[in-house]
């Protein structure tokens, strides 16, 4: 009988990893309504979008009656040290206590571990868990020591991860994450895995992919068993990522390779449904999914530019829908792109309550932004026909001045037939054919008496001109 895995506690308010599908943490593709809709179709928890230290450090917390949410807001400084009082708060992070808050894991970007701890207790009192980002590989995130970068600074790494354990842990009572990449070597990996299950973290997600990998390139799970050995050896919790396309998807890799979980990105981005289990329906439609994303978008009054981008991301872009999508600039517009003629008078009431005016700016600027993108696709057609018809007319001249230039694609078999010279010119003495009486052509001489045998020799162009008469 196989004895039972080690597993480190679970803080009282924090959450096990273990069994869960969840949602990959994702820049703009993370934000709450997003969230929100991987939760409707299943996922187990989710991550929101990778949120800088600095950024968090200094918010003010407040409580939105209308959206029901929890926000953390600060004054954009517009490039000064003291902004205007009475400049719109910036919202720098959202969290729905109702719908997401036993459900939600905090990632925090950081490259210092006294940052780290200040940003976490912000907002450690809302979530179920702190995960740091080792493995995000854009510049963003790189420049400064963040992210990927991290796997190169083991002893950074460690150091933040232990004084979020040490500071946070006890205060909030939750766990404390990691998300990484697998390195270059086996070994390498093996190394720094065995570090940071030894910080006190209670799970460990990693990306199977190294830095320099894009999301095209497929996943390479060959460290993906060795490194659940070593997490479960310290009793760590290992969750795998990359290329895992639906919960059912999930189940399998779990089953194959041994793991505790799988976090889902891309396809969660393409179509949340991937979340449900097939034998309870599967992938929907993405027209299901879109309309209910819209709906989620609206109740928590998400910005439009964010909704939109999301849409993008959703709406398949060989759909007819895609290219009727994108001149829209108000809720109430893709509503009524969409016929979704039940949600018009709420998205109307959305719109005045972020700042839209659907009657008026939102709709003309639609109007005015299609017309513009039609003008600009007919000058664009225009200009191209110009542009072959100057490049003809040049070819044209270019094949006139120069018959021979075969590799200009001019027509030489017409040039030679127009601009020949007769062959008296050419110094070639012509011959006269007569017919024998039994048809077949014999020569004869020429008309100044002299045999074609004692003609004086021909120079190689001469002949080469004959050839081509």
């Amino acid at each position: 009988m196989a004895s039972e895995l080690k597993k480190v506690p679970i803080p009282r308010k924090g959450v096990d990893y273990r069994g869960k599908v969840v949602l990959a943490p994702m820049v703009r593709s993370g934000e709450l309504p997003s969230r929100l809709l991987a939760l409707h179709y299943g996922a187990d928890l989710v991550w929101g979008p990778e949120t800088v230290d600095r950024s968090m450090i200094g918010t003010t917390r407040r409580y939105n009656e209308v959206t029901k949410t929890i926000e953390w807001t600060r004054k954009p400084s517009q490039g000064s040290k003291a902004p205007p009082d009475d400049v719109k708060d910036s919202i720098i992070y959202r969290v729905h206590p109702e719908l997401e808050g036993s459900k939600h894991i905090f990632q925090i970007g950081t490259s210092n571990p006294e940052l780290a701890v200040q940003a976490a207790r912000v907002v450690a009192g809302d979530v179920k868990g702190i995960d740091v980002n080792a493995g995000c590989p854009k510049p963003f995130s790189t420049h400064d020591g963040m992210g990927a970068a991290l796997l190169r600074t083991p002893d950074k790494l460690c150091a933040i991860l232990e004084a979020l354990v040490k500071n946070i842990t006890p205060e909030y009572e939750i766990g404390i994450s990691v998300k990484i990449r697998i390195l270059e070597t086996a070994a390498e990996t093996e190394a720094l895995v065995r570090r940071l299950v030894a910080t006190g973290i209670t799970a460990l997600t990693v990306h199977c992919r190294t830095t320099p990998m894009r999301p095209r390139e497929r996943a390479i799970r060959g460290q993906l068993r060795m490194i659940r050995d070593i997490c479960h050896e310290a009793g760590v919790a290992c969750l795998m990522n990359g290329d895992v396309e639906s919960r059912d998807h999930a189940a399998g890799l779990v089953e194959e390779y041994g793991v505790d979980g799988a976090m889902i990105a891309t396809c969660a981005e393409k179509n949340s449904s991937c979340f449900r289990a097939g034998a309870d329906g599967g992938v929907a439609p993405w027209e299901q999914v879109v309309e209910k994303y819209v709906e989620l978008a609206m109740d928590v009054h998400n910005k439009f530019g964010n909704t939109k981008y999301l849409l993008c991301q959703l709406v398949p872009g060989k759909s007819p829908m895609y290219k009727l999508l994108q001149p829209c600039k108000s809720y109430l517009a893709v509503c009524e792109t969409l016929g979704a003629t039940h949600l018009l008078e709420r998205a109307r009431a959305v719109d005045v309550a972020i700042g839209i005016d659907p009657e008026s700016k939102a709709q003309l600027a639609a109007d005015k932004s299609a017309a513009k993108a039609g003008q600009k696709a007919a000058r664009k057609r225009q200009e191209q026909e110009q542009q072959r018809q100057t490049q003809q007319q040049q070819n044209q001249q270019q094949w006139k001045n120069n018959p021979s230039a075969l590799a200009a694609g001019g027509n030489p078999a017409q040039d030679r037939a127009n601009n020949k010279k007769p062959l008296s010119e050419r110094g070639v003495q012509q011959r006269k054919r007569s017919q024998s009486p039994n048809n077949m052509p014999q020569q004869q001489e020429v008309t100044n008496g002299i045999h074609p045998a004692a003609a004086p020799a021909l120079s190689r162009e001469q002949f080469l001109d004959n050839l081509i008469s």
